[in-house]
């Protein structure tokens, strides 16, 4: 699993150093230009950018047109296809609508799985398989608090678990195709990545989860991460300065992090 975590702009250039690939934020692509050069310079690198339309921090999607002038002139290896949270109709209209207004973007087309329920998180999930070149699905679905389990009572708990139920669900129903590439939005909790070891068709995560806890002087405990979740969004702390003590902390996390993939 290729994996990324957001990090400030001081440290971007290090980022490189322990991310497989290059996670942009297009709505900071307006207030902070050298966050943009970063992503032009990681293409003339030769690596994957992934563009994201900023719909967790934004709690909308960034303005399409302007998104696919970005997408345009970036040039990204794939882009997350302007969304709706949790309407699985209006997701699926939204992506019509912005692949039919623009159809000649370069990149590989990222389809975010939006729903409320299981059967419209199913629908818009085969839907994105027949349209997306990219499936994306989120980990903080209000459904998956919905979902009973007897030994969860943490809301971080009930997604951690229900992300992981969710595509259970999906295989057992033989509705998961694993020939496509499946992208892992976000995390609640990082020990929840140890599950997906043996899943065929996830390819990549994105998470700034031991980014955030190492910029609050967080480390991870050893095979599980963090106990509970900072609310502090990466993007808030995009301009923050990183001192020795900190950028220690943000690499300690983030090889913990890489360890929980390869542990069962």
């Amino acid at each position: 699993m290729l994996v990324s975590h957001e990090s400030p702009i001081a440290i971007l250039d290090e980022s490189r150093n322990y991310n497989d690939y290059d996670y942009a934020l297009v709505h900071l692509f307006e207030t902070d230009p050298e966050y943009y050069n970063f992503f032009k310079i990681s293409k003339t690198l030769g690596r994957e950018v992934l563009l994201d339309n900023s719909i967790f921090e934004l709690g909308h999607s960034f303005e399409p047109k302007k998104f696919a002038k970005y997408v345009q002139e970036l040039k990204p290896t794939y882009y997350v296809v302007p969304d709706v949270l949790e309407d699985s109709q209006q997701t699926c209209s939204s992506f019509n609508k912005f692949t039919l207004n623009y159809p000649d973007l370069p990149g590989l087309k990222i389809g975010v799985v939006q729903g409320k329920t299981y059967q419209e998180l199913v629908e818009c999930y085969r839907f994105m398989v027949n349209h997306a070149d990219y499936i994306a699905i989120s980990f903080d679905y209000s459904w998956y608090e919905t979902i009973a389990f007897s030994n969860v009572s943490c809301k971080l708990e009930q997604q951690t678990k229900g992300r992981q139920r969710f595509i259970d669900m999906l295989i057992q129903d033989n509705i998961w195709n694993s020939s496509k590439p499946h992208h892992l939005l976000g995390c609640s909790l990082a020990q929840e990545f140890k599950y997906y070891k043996d899943v065929e068709g996830i390819r990549s995560v994105d998470t700034s989860n031991p980014v955030v806890a190492g910029l609050l002087g967080k480390r991870y405990y050893k095979n599980i991460g963090m106990l509970n979740k900072p609310s502090t969004l990466l993007a808030d702390l995009i301009n923050s300065e990183v001192n020795d003590e900190q950028k220690a902390d943000i690499l300690y996390n983030v090889a913990e992090f890489k360890k929980l993939l390869l542990t069962k």
